[in-house]
């Protein structure tokens, strides 16, 4: 029997419409292993009238996943513009997260020959930087996954293959504060800037 989305540790966020742009939201593997594959809504804008409007803040290229009945999710990875983000992400899945939880969190503004490992507010987090490559591309090659491996699974089947292996992933990076993180960080850029139209 299939599980649905109110059955799982995605509950909360799918009520609160944090949940967007889906690529695919659904039962994983047969054990019941949940996944989400979107963006995630981090800061709604404010509603002015009925217009709905785009959030302020979001986390891109979302990939996690929750085992079959917690309440938390297990695995979380995605993208932000900034890591001065991680906070009101934090806020934003206080609920789910677990200090047992991986969770990887790529970021622009990052020195690209860092990784770091960082605890906040209980949750650890590897933090790794990101620039023309995509969160699922540098998930495999992270975990060294063969995309050609790959190929033949289905959306579910690729994202059960990369979350197994997240929920493994045991590398040790070097240890940073969640301050001296925010000190480092280089300016946010403009994510259309230098792309042709």
């Amino acid at each position: 029997m299939s599980i649905s989305i109110e059955q799982s540790a995605f509950a909360g966020l799918d009520t609160q419409k944090r949940l967007l742009n889906q690529v695919f939201k659904g039962e994983l593997s047969a054990q019941g292993r949940f996944g989400f594959r979107g963006e995630l809504a981090i800061k709604f804008a404010t509603a002015v009238a009925d217009e709905a409007r785009p959030p302020e803040l979001l986390a891109q290229q979302v990939i996690s996943s929750a085992e079959p009945g917690a309440k938390k999710i297990s695995f979380f990875s995605c993208y932000l513009l900034s890591f001065g983000y991680l906070d009101p992400l934090v806020t934003a899945l206080s609920e789910y997260l677990e200090p047992s939880g991986k969770y990887f969190i790529y970021c622009n503004n990052i020195d690209f020959s860092k990784r770091y490992h960082l605890e906040y507010k209980g949750i650890p987090f590897y933090i790794l930087p990101l620039d023309e490559a995509t969160v699922y591309n540098e998930l495999l090659e992270l975990f060294g996954l063969e995309r050609n491996d790959l190929k033949k699974l289905d959306t579910a089947g690729k994202i059960n293959r990369i979350a197994e292996n997240a929920l493994q992933y045991s590398a040790v990076f070097p240890e940073i504060s969640y301050a001296d993180c925010l000190a480092g960080m280089g300016p946010v850029r403009d994510p259309g800037e230098n792309r042709p139209v």
